[in-house]
């Protein structure tokens, strides 16, 4: 299927290093609009000029306070002091440390002492969590809050984000160059990120600002994305993904960004700010496109909508385009402007991205890995290969590592571990050369532990995770990622969880955990009884297009959504 994209992009700069790009696009776009956003009830605005000062400041104001070349912690929401700390830390020589903000206090203090932060720069929602106090953050030499409440006292080490960029631009006024001339070098770490997991089971993901600048050049030239796209925030900024797709790609291309301010009201800030282009994860996706077919079936039009479809399918194939025509009320849900999707952090099942590019939305499917920084392939605006995440992007090499793997006797594609190898390529775990070690093979790629195989195009597509393989007692393997990709073409699931059981003490059974989607005709005002199975029939049904023993042999009906993290994904470990 050729889907071309709407959005005509200029050639982005190849940036040096991160001042290079903020020196540049404040250079290039000047009063233009970056971030617009949310603080205190009231809607500010941040120009690309303003912001670059603001980095400038804040760069400047670390040698003032002896933290030039230091270790800053970040917590919080997006928020324009949050990319701001980030880029000055980094282009001043020192090591950013962001922390997902969902985590329990004693983990964060946990990781920061581990991470031998210096200061943490944090955002108002985290106000009232780091006390000066506090003896779990008595090794912290500053605590930074980016909007301090009426109630808080600026004194011994809580320092506000405004004073300090004050004293910045003080002392850069006078002569202080710290900033702009610092030497940099590019290949220590510059990122320490923790993996998901606690203290105790939980890596250290160091990065380069080699890495950082190799996997943002290669998405801004990958992308067909350029200064008329405007985007809205809501992944997790301390996830990579949302860092360098989401923050820094935005930057990098002149685009514009609206900060969603609560996950309640996204699709009212869709509609409010019109975004042409969205970065998002599949879970999300899946969870509008659900909502998109729930109110087509309330009101009664769906057999009107699947004709519309096959018609607009049609007049595409003769290079005729009336999708906006035919779709404008579904697509008024996003504001009426959306034209594309990037989408990462877990497969999406084709389906969606089919149908939503017959709606008018094109679905750029994309792959990759923190320890990857993270980018390392993406389907771009040219042929869309349905159930690949693309090919590798720019300067990152992709290979199969096919050792312990058989070919299929069906003759589908031998699949092995996805092995990268490039600039984007992380410098190891920090203080663990162990586990370094264990990822990397004898010729320097990165063993991802992910299942898949490359097609005669070089286009990735992935099977599974290794980790999460089901070995059955025959030997054979599953991956519940497959069959959960089936599930979701059921309407009536909302969400699935597959996994192996252990039966009889020896054979395992393919199980099926659901949460019911409670807002579908077929479900609403049914018993737990009929619930289950109308269920258990749809379920049972897959097992007719898959081959025998990848059968779900059983289900299980809960009516609590799972447990996610931050980047939406499920927390698999949790389910048992």
């Amino acid at each position: 299927m050729r889907m071309v994209n709407q959005l005509q992009a200029t050639p982005p700069v190849f940036y040096s290093d991160l001042r290079h790009l903020v020196y540049e696009t404040a250079e290039t776009f000047g009063d233009k609009p970056l971030y617009d956003y949310m603080e205190g009830g009231e809607q500010k605005t941040i120009t690309y000029r303003a912001f670059a000062d603001m980095v400038e400041a804040f760069g400047t104001a670390l040698e003032v306070r002896g933290l030039l070349g230091g270790r800053i912690a970040v917590i919080g929401e997006t928020h324009p002091a949050y990319l701001a700390t980030y880029i000055a830390t980094i282009a001043t020589g020192g090591v950013i440390i962001p922390m997902d903000k969902e985590l329990a206090p004693d983990q964060v203090a946990a990781f920061m002492k581990q991470a031998e932060a210096d200061a943490v720069v944090y955002t108002p929602s985290m106000n009232g969590r780091f006390e000066p106090t506090d003896p779990a953050y008595e090794f912290l030499k500053l605590l930074i809050p980016v909007a301090p409440t009426e109630s808080m006292v600026e004194e011994g080490r809580v320092v506000f984000y405004d004073t300090l960029l004050s004293e910045g631009r003080t002392a850069y006024d006078a002569g202080n160059t710290a900033f702009a001339s610092r030497e940099l070098v590019m290949d220590v770490c510059s990122i320490l990120l923790f993996t998901s997991g606690t203290t105790g089971t939980s890596k250290g993901v160091m990065l380069s600002h080699g890495n950082i600048i190799a996997a943002l050049n290669s998405a801004t030239h990958t992308m067909p994305y350029d200064a008329s796209c405007r985007f809205v925030s809501v992944l997790p900024v301390h996830h990579t993904y949302e860092m360098l797709c989401g923050q820094l790609g935005v930057v990098a291309i002149g685009g514009s960004m609206f900060i969603n301010d609560s996950i309640k009201r996204v699709v009212k800030n869709f509609a409010t700010y019109k975004p042409n282009t969205l970065i998002l994860v599949p879970l999300f996706v899946e969870t509008l496109y659900k909502r998109i077919w729930d109110k087509i079936r309330q009101r009664g039009m769906e057999k009107k909508v699947r004709f519309g479809m096959k018609l607009a399918e049609r007049m595409l194939g003769v290079g005729i385009d009336i999708r906006k025509k035919l779709f404008s009320e579904i697509t008024d849900a996003f504001g009426g402007e959306l034209k594309s999707i990037v989408c990462g952090g877990a497969p999406i099942n084709p389906k969606i991205i089919h149908d939503m590019y017959l709606f008018g939305v094109t679905i750029f499917e994309g792959y990759g890995i923190t320890e990857c920084s993270p980018l390392v392939a993406v389907n771009s605006d040219r042929v869309l290969r349905p159930r690949s995440v693309g090919k590798p992007v720019f300067g990152c090499e992709v290979k199969i590592d096919f050792e312990g793997s058989e070919a299929p006797a069906d003759g589908s594609p031998r699949t092995g571990e996805i092995l990268v190898k490039g600039p984007n390529v992380m410098l190891g775990y920090y203080k663990n050369e162990e586990a370094t070690a264990e990822v990397f093979t004898e010729d320097g790629f990165f063993r991802t532990g992910d299942i898949g195989y490359l097609d005669k195009d070089n286009y990735i597509f992935i099977t599974g995770r290794k980790k999460n393989v089901i070995i059955l007692s025959n030997g054979k393997n599953v991956f519940p990622e497959e069959l959960e990709e089936y599930l979701a073409e059921i309407p009536e699931i909302l969400e699935s969880v597959v996994v192996g059981r252990k039966e009889n003490g020896a054979e395992v059974a393919i199980v099926a955990i659901v949460v019911p989607n409670a807002e579908h005709p077929s479900i609403v005002g049914k018993t737990p009884a009929e619930v289950y199975k109308l269920l258990h029939e749809a379920v049972m049904a897959v097992n007719k297009r898959l081959p025998t023993f990848k059968h779900i042999t059983g289900i299980e009906v809960r009516n609590e959504e799972f447990e996610k993290n931050t980047s939406r994904k499920i927390k698999r470990y949790l389910v048992k």
